[in-house]
């Protein structure tokens, strides 16, 4: 490691060492809105040579997009002022921490000499108490730290260490006066992730798996069902391996979803329970002699609300640093270590066929001039994807009307179903952008959903990002329409002429808008976006406003049914306190 402080009028400090312990985990920008009390420690970030200060409009979007960042780049960064920054941020942190999104909150704090007083500082609760937010990130960060003389880089490192490994958001509280302390420089690097597989464990386990997959006989007899933890937790070559190593039909959750190559021969679509998926890839999951389910959580939205028929007697189970087979548990294991041992478990299986998994032809099914629909925008939009494209399918009808189609190999698919923060992907098309320059950003976001974080906008222009933007626009809140109060006033919103907003946020004349409504109206804006891919397009697409896709409307249904009465009388119970 290579320290960033070389001038003698310059002594090395600890801001200097966060700044550089952050690019040498490989984050290149730190996203954040400053303040005072975070002033100083910004300026070591301003001054670093390979990291970048990226100023967002909101601490919520920040948030958002140091998210989006970190699920490209594997960890990400987000700098806010004490109390009233941190806690606007809160709800990103936590869904960072929801889906496992390595992200190290730093937090600017009042000087150590200022707090001694315990005076009424601002940003606080005016109780002389510094320690209310630390607590109040306790839940959704796996470590923390408050930064104090002697012992800042021995924390320092020790968060970013558990940030880093257990793929989850950490949090630095930094005060002003620490941030300046002097330093050694650090003489090594951060430790290297520590393989926690236990050898015999591991044989264990590739003994029993053996035993069921040789019981299954042959390949076509075998299914694999992989899910977004592969991914987190670096375990996506192993899982390419096991899929190499035999002709396995696959598929993956809506979570997962772009994490296989989706034209490849074997992959079955996306499966959802017996609410969300189509029977062929029911059949495969559900009906295979083995299924390794790799990575996968099942959530009430990625699962069809709880609907999949899964035996555990056939399953093979790998989990972040377990596994099981049938009811056998193993551990500790890793992911990566458990799916290699798989790869000669398959190799050695009769190979079998792999179901028919073509996909009918239907992008011409409708004229120019028919009314844009729910369906037709989805189909249309991902057959307009290409190779390399970041998607990011806001919550809603953006995300369950792109989950059934076929994305093109290269595209990267990003959503939020387990935390489900509407509004979340307009920041995150910031950080995706930047976490991989070049690609072009691909945001799919509701009218209502945009409406929340839309100030974020401006930074994506700011900072000249290649994107093509579709706000669905049918007039409010329709997911709530469709589950409960279709005509009540709580579900509307603000009419907005969304094509204004590039001019509004400084877009210039590489920005350009169109609102359409049909579907050869679509074409010509997914067309037009195409000749220019390093621009900036925004489509403002209106559909009905009652119209939602196929998958959705199967789970609103369900979500709009009330709980028994039983249930809600359980709810009134006392608590006994």
């Amino acid at each position: 490691m290579i320290p960033t402080a070389n001038a003698a009028s310059a002594p090395y400090t600890v801001g200097d060492h966060l700044v550089d312990r952050l690019a040498e985990l490989g984050v290149d920008r730190v996203f954040g809105v400053p303040g005072d009390y975070s002033l100083r420690l910004l300026d070591h970030v301003v001054a670093h040579p390979q990291v970048r200060w990226t100023g967002c409009a909101t601490e919520l979007g920040a948030g958002y997009a140091a998210d989006g960042y970190g699920r490209l780049r594997g960890m990400a960064a987000l700098c806010t002022t004490f109390g009233v920054g941190e806690l606007s941020a809160v709800n990103a942190v936590a869904g960072s921490y929801a889906e496992h999104v390595p992200v190290v909150h730093v937090v600017g704090a009042p000087a150590l000499a200022r707090q001694a007083e315990h005076r009424p500082l601002h940003h606080t609760l005016g109780d002389g108490a510094f320690g209310h937010f630390t607590a109040a990130h306790a839940d959704i960060t796996c470590a923390r730290a408050v930064l104090g003389p002697g012992t800042a880089v021995a924390e320092i490192d020790r968060v970013l260490t558990e940030v880093r490994d257990r793929r989850l958001p950490g949090y630095l509280l930094v005060p002003a006066d620490v941030a300046e302390l002097s330093v050694e420089p650090a003489a090594h690097p951060l430790p290297p992730p520590c393989d926690s597989t236990d050898p015999e464990v591991l044989d264990a386990f590739a003994a029993a798996a053996g035993r069921l997959l040789e019981d299954a006989g042959s390949t076509d007899r075998v299914a694999v069902l992989a899910g977004l933890l592969v991914h987190r937790f670096g375990a996506a070559d192993a899982l390419a391996g096991l899929l190499a190593a035999g002709p396995v039909p696959h598929a993956t959750t809506p979570w997962a979803k772009s994490l296989l190559d989706e034209t490849a021969p074997g992959f079955c679509g996306t499966y959802a329970g017996a609410a969300g998926s189509t029977e062929r890839t029911r059949a495969v999951v559900e009906d295979a002699a083995a299924l390794v389910l790799a990575g996968v959580q099942f959530t009430d939205l990625n699962s069809g609300l709880f609907t999949q028929r899964i035996t555990r007697a056939r399953t093979i189970e790998l989990g972040p640093r377990s596994a099981g087979v049938g009811s056998a548990v193993f551990a500790p294991l890793e992911l990566s270590a458990a799916l290699a041992a798989l790869q000669p478990l398959v190799a050695s299986l009769r190979p079998g066929p792999l179901p028919d998994t073509a996909e009918p032809d239907d992008q011409d099914d409708d004229p120019d001039d028919a009314p844009l629909t729910q369906a037709a925008l989805w189909r249309e939009t991902s057959a307009a994807l290409r190779a390399g494209d970041v998607v990011l399918a806001d919550q809603g009808t953006s995300f369950y009307g792109m989950a059934p189609h076929r994305l093109p190999a290269g595209v990267t698919f990003v959503g939020q179903p387990l935390w489900a923060s509407i509004g979340y992907t307009l920041p995150a098309l910031l950080g995706a952008g930047t976490a991989a320059p070049g690609r072009r950003g691909v945001l799919l976001i509701g009218d209502g959903a945009a409406q929340m974080t839309v100030q974020e906008l401006g930074t994506v222009l700011r900072e000249r990002l290649p994107a093509l933007v579709v706000v669905v626009d049918n007039d409010g809140y329709t997911v709530e329409r469709a589950i409960h109060g279709a005509d009540q006033p709580y579900n509307d919103i603000p009419r907005w002429d969304w094509t204004a907003l590039p001019a509004l946020f400084g877009g210039g004349t590489r920005a350009r808008a169109v609102r359409v409504s049909t579907v050869g109206a679509l074409r010509r804006a997914h067309a037009d976006a195409a000749a220019d891919p390093g621009g900036f397009t925004l489509v403002q697409a209106v559909v009905p406003r009652d119209d939602v896709p196929d998958l959705l409307a199967t789970l609103t249904r369900a979500l709009g049914v009330p709980a028994p009465e039983s249930a809600r009388a359980a709810d009134r119970r006392p608590s006994g306190r």
